[in-house]
């Protein structure tokens, strides 16, 4: 898996925006001003940061040992995923679809409208 093509999927997502996180050298994608993905580099090393509900967060983490917590991120909700381990691709675009949904539904009903989601 790479970044750009992460990035692709992810900015084919309804009312996807990117921007730049200079801080952490990193492409934050959201939608409704909210971050669902955040593609970046973790110890030299490509990642991925997704949102899920923290028990799902943990299971995923117990499961890959490519998975970790995000190290500037709320831990208890986000995980890193390093791009270049063991994941199949359809995983990487599952979290990406999981974590997207996961903050739709916390957006106000009238962002949700106006995306037509």
């Amino acid at each position: 898996m790479n970044n750009s093509t992460l990035l692709e999927y992810c900015m084919a997502k309804p009312g996807a925006e990117q921007s730049e996180q200079n801080q952490w050298q990193a492409s934050q994608i959201k939608v409704g001003d909210v971050m669902f993905a955040m593609l970046c580099e973790v110890e030299g090393r490509q990642a991925l940061a997704v949102k899920s509900s923290p028990e799902l967060a943990e299971s995923l983490r117990e499961q890959h040992s490519d998975i970790v917590p995000c190290e500037h991120l709320n831990k208890a909700h986000w995980n890193t995923v390093f791009l270049d381990g063991n994941l199949p691709d359809s995983q990487f675009y599952h979290l990406i679809d999981s974590s997207y949904q996961l903050v739709l539904e916390g957006l106000p009903e009238q962002v949700r409208q106006a995306l037509r989601v």
